[in-house]
């Protein structure tokens, strides 16, 4: 998904988007989950550029018209964003399968609220507040220089100023590839 006003942040950003301009094309709006942006080549030249899956393609068409969808290539598309709402789900990290004590890279996962997420921070016991870094897509990174101790706490920071607090949610002993779920969210 490429859209300008989206590009610099990362959190939740559901939209729902409808086809039109194709007979296939039901008109009912489909919900869809953007996982990484599209930063040039063939999304470059439009101000917003939707790549969806073929589950999305055939669920905006009309009944029995679904892999005319699938198979239009190139549609133009209708789209509002929707809240994310997880319905009392709290906020997750996901651990990055190649984390070591010198590297930390978490997914941000449940995330309602605000949306945009700004920045990540870091932070060793009753250490300073340190920034992570933008990896790919929704993926944040921390390199240490030194061994991370946990537990680790993480602060949320979304565009619009508010800040959330998961204390110690990385536990002593934190594995790669490892889920870990907070007891907050927006």
């Amino acid at each position: 998904m490429r859209t300008l006003s989206y590009i610099n942040s990362w959190g939740c950003y559901k939209f729902q988007v409808k086809c039109t301009g194709n007979a296939a094309c039901s008109g009912n709006p489909v919900t869809v989950v953007m996982t990484d942006n599209c930063p040039g080549g063939p999304c470059a030249s439009n101000a917003v550029h939707f790549d969806l899956s073929g589950h999305a393609f055939g669920a905006m068409a009309n009944s029995g018209k679904e892999s005319v969808l699938r198979n239009a290539g190139v549609l133009q598309v209708q789209h509002r964003r929707v809240p994310c709402v997880y319905g009392g789900v709290d906020v997750a990290f996901r651990v990055d399968t190649g984390s070591n004590p010198y590297y930390f890279a978490v997914v941000v996962e449940y995330e309602a609220g605000p949306g945009a997420l700004s920045a990540l921070e870091l932070k060793q016991g009753n250490s300073d507040w340190l920034p992570m870094q933008e990896s790919w897509g929704a993926d944040w990174k921390f390199n240490s220089g030194s061994q991370l101790q946990g537990p680790l706490s993480i602060r949320l920071i979304a565009d619009s100023g508010q800040t959330l607090v998961a204390n110690d949610v990385i536990p002593v002993g934190w594995q790669p590839g490892q889920t870990y779920r907070s007891v907050v969210n927006f």
